[in-house]
Parts: C-alpha cells; sequence; structure tokens
C-alpha cells in the first residue's frame, strides 16, 4: 500500500493542474476579450509614459 500512498499526490496535483489548465484555456476570448485587451493596452501606454525620457538627460547635458 505504500505505492498507493507514493502515487496519490503526483496524480491529484496532475488532475488539478490540467483543471486550471482547462479553466485558463476556456476564459481566453469570449465576450471579454475587447474589454481585456483594451485594459492592457492601456496599461501598457501609461508603463511607457512613467519612463524616464532620454530627450530630458542630453537636454541637461547640453
Amino acid at each position: 500500500m505504500d505505492y498507493v500512498s507514493a502515487l496519490l499526490p503526483p496524480a491529484v496535483m496532475a488532475v488539478l493542474f490540467i483543471g486550471v489548465i482547462r479553466v485558463i484555456v476556456k476564459t481566453q476570448g469570449g465576450a471579454n476579450k475587447t474589454k481585456e485587451d483594451a485594459f492592457v493596452d492601456a496599461a501598457l501606454a501609461r508603463a511607457e509614459g512613467a519612463q524616464p525620457g532620454t530627450q530630458s538627460a542630453t537636454k541637461a547635458d547640453a
């Protein structure tokens, strides 16, 4: 019976992992895809705008 106790945890973890992957794949796209894409685009634009520009550094040297 030691083999059952040795194999049960990995088998349970594999089943749960497969379940998580299925949920992730199923929730991609759909009605909220456009909203999610817009949110990501806005976040990227904010991140790019928050980065210090190289122009200000070269103007300070001049």
